[in-house]
């Protein structure tokens, strides 16, 4: 760390020296511009950004199936505009998994495709972009696959269920986007305000944009249990209902208290569901003994593991509630304090 002295020229402006040394890694000289982002107690500089598109390039020879999918998901989460896929012959698989992954990606598209080389570019604009919205109907979808998978054991529906299970895609989509927006915004200071919001709400959103996926991840583990399932006892059925409504309010009143701009009330809501996760496990085990009683050797064991995945939503709920109330915390500095 360097220190430097302010010191006044002309009588009212407030100048400090750059070091050389950082200077000169950045091609800064006389006449460059930078840039000031002001962030609560402190001034961010950073070299003027160049306005021409990030291109990664992607050897992608020895990628196939899951390995070259999530090859071009990381590069598209680490930032790049432009992504360019190249090998000696891309070969008729290779082009279906790209296909495949560029439509779980918001705002990509092929836009240049021969034998050796596929060019995707990210046409969305982040100035445009609501992580606000995006997180929002993360909740939304995540919350009615939940409902949907417990409903398809219910109803022993494989259709439902299936239909859940395909909706894993949307939330992911989602997830993706709001990584990719959240590391642009810890590499880039101006992406924060481009799209309107600061660098910390913006980790707070990302953290529960990941329990939000690992919710949905849940419920798609659920409906794709429950088509082995069979019909199950009414008793068990509605035991599951009810662990799934106490998980579904924890995490509905956890991201409430996440979007509250009242700190008082977010406060409120965040203890709300934090306190509501030490019952889950209790519940949890009566249905497990409930189970055990209730269902054959087979049915048993897919019925513990779907009460081990409600369970574990509400956990999620609470870890979002724990994000809340990060967020709605004083901030550090002069005045700072409950």
């Amino acid at each position: 760390m360097e220190t430097r002295k302010v010191q006044v020229t002309g009588g009212s402006t407030y100048t400090v020296s750059l070091p050389k040394d950082w200077a000169t890694d950045h091609e800064i000289d006389a006449g460059s511009e930078v840039e000031l982002h002001p962030e609560a107690e402190s001034l961010l500089l950073v070299p003027r950004q160049r306005q021409d598109n990030t291109r990664g390039r992607l050897d992608i020879t020895e990628l196939t199936g899951g390995d070259l999918a999530r090859g071009i998901v990381t590069m598209y989460v680490s930032g790049f505009d432009l992504i360019e896929l190249k090998t000696d012959t891309i070969d008729p698989d290779q082009r279906r998994v790209i296909r495949d992954a560029t439509q779980t990606l918001v705002g990509v598209e092929v836009i240049e495709e021969t034998g050796k080389h596929i060019l995707l570019q990210d046409l969305l604009d982040s100035s445009e972009l609501s992580v606000h919205n995006a997180i929002t109907r993360m909740r939304l979808i995540a919350l009615t696959m939940l409902t949907d998978a417990v409903r398809s054991v219910e109803e022993n529906d494989d259709e439902l269920a299936a239909d859940v299970f395909e909706r894993d895609d949307d939330v992911d989509r989602l997830w993706f986007l709001v990584s990719r927006v959240f590391r642009s915004v810890l590499r880039d200071p101006s992406a924060a305000a481009a799209i309107g919001m600061s660098r910390e709400t913006c980790f707070d959103y990302h953290s529960s944009a990941r329990q939000l996926e690992r919710i949905a991840d849940h419920a798609a583990k659920i409906a794709n249990l429950s088509m082995d399932l069979g019909d199950v006892p009414p008793g068990i059925t509605d035991s599951l209902a009810e662990l799934h409504s106490d998980a579904n309010e924890i995490i509905d009143r956890a991201m409430e208290a996440l979007l509250e701009e009242d700190s008082g009330r977010a406060i409120e809501l965040a203890n709300e569901a934090r306190d509501a996760v030490t019952d889950i496990d209790d519940r949890t085990r009566a249905i497990d003994e409930l189970i055990r009683e209730g269902a054959d050797p087979t049915q048993a064991q897919l019925l513990g593991l779907i009460a081990d995945s409600l369970s574990r939503t509400a956990d999620y709920g609470g870890n979002i509630a724990e994000t809340a109330l990060q967020k709605a915390a004083p901030t550090p500095g002069p005045g700072g304090g409950l």
